[in-house]
């Protein structure tokens, strides 16, 4: 440990896929734990671990446990990845050497943590919109290393898609997005935009429009509709709080004056600050989709646990915890 350093003119701060492997993210006292069972010739003891959740959610994290531990003498179950689960139940369960994985532990702890917090929060978003879409737009809101970590847990949790290009690849998928305001206001018009749009990008691009960097939006989207008539599929909706936001009665009135002017078979896809509270109200006034960044990208981890509970083929745990395995029917064979 004394002896690794960081090598000068590194560029980034997060953690190289080998420096994970070789446990430079673990905790120290697992590097002290390793030397102490070395000396005392026990590191190779037999042990059976189990990793609990603290509270219920969506498992997400499965895959890069399996991943990390997949060339390891071990055998490892697990309840796959998107299914509910329980507060206290047992998520993992690791059987083989101390040593072939005590080191990970910390790794192990955090993968599933975290990506289970994302596709948690994911969920909960589907699950208010019922059948109407939600997409994950929050790659901006984390670290760009563990961007698509979270894209592909909210993807696992219930997202249809996500802005990030690693994060949809990983489940292959295609991320979702059409342009920004920065493209809209370097062109100078919105509709001109939409033109430029929908004459250089593929036939199978969706063309959803944003249209609020201008004008009024109910305007810039009667604008837009006209310009691009039936190959108009969205119109998307993403107001500043500055300018009060997407608000319902923003909503209402876009759609009202869509269906006016016959253009009924235009949707409304909104975004910004995106929430739980949000998303049925928006619904009411006639949104179809949702792009949602910070709810997910901030949702709070779901604390998971590592215990060992057995030692030697013999039931045995610290106080507190119960020796002995747990009953789980919901755990399948990875290794």
């Amino acid at each position: 440990m004394r002896e690794f350093q960081v090598k000068e003119g590194r560029i980034f701060h997060s953690a190289s896929h080998e420096e994970i492997v070789k446990g430079a993210t673990a905790d120290i006292y697992f590097v002290r734990t390793r030397e102490l069972l070395s000396y005392a010739g026990k590191e190779n003891t037999p042990v059976v671990a189990e990793f609990f959740c603290s509270r219920a959610g969506v498992l997400a994290g499965v895959e890069e446990a399996f991943n990390l531990l997949k060339d390891k003498d071990i055998s490892l179950w697990a309840i796959p990845e998107g299914e509910d689960v329980a507060e206290k139940e047992v998520v993992m369960r690791i059987s083989g050497p101390y040593d072939e994985f005590g080191m990970y532990e910390t790794a192990l702890l955090g993968m599933l943590a975290s990506a289970s917090g994302w596709a948690t929060a994911a969920r909960a978003c589907r699950d208010v919109a019922g059948d109407k879409p939600v997409f994950a737009f929050g790659a901006r809101h984390v670290h760009p290393a563990v961007a698509p970590v979270m894209e592909r847990a909210a993807v696992v949790g219930g997202a249809q898609s996500c802005s990030c290009i690693l994060g949809a690849k990983l489940l292959g998928k295609e991320p979702t997005g059409t342009v920004p305001h920065a493209a809209v206001l370097i062109v100078g018009d919105t509709v001109e935009t939409a033109l430029l749009y929908d004459r250089t990008m593929p036939p199978d691009s969706p063309r959803i429009i944003l249209v609020d960097t201008f004008k009024d939006e109910a305007e810039e989207t009667l604008r837009v509709a006209a310009a691009l008539g039936e190959r108009l599929l969205a119109v998307r909706l993403d107001t500043p709080g500055e300018r009060g936001g997407v608000t319902p009665g923003l909503v209402a009135e876009v759609r009202a004056r869509l269906d006016q002017a016959g253009y009924n078979f235009v949707q409304i896809f909104v975004s910004g600050g995106i929430n739980l509270e949000r998303i049925p109200q928006l619904i009411e006034a006639g949104a179809d989709a949702f792009g949602v960044g910070s709810y997910i990208a901030g949702a709070r981890a779901i604390d998971m646990t590592m215990d060992i509970k057995e030692i030697d083929g013999a039931p045995l745990a610290k106080r507190g915890r119960i020796p002995g395995l747990t009953q789980n029917t919901r755990l399948i064979s990875y290794l």
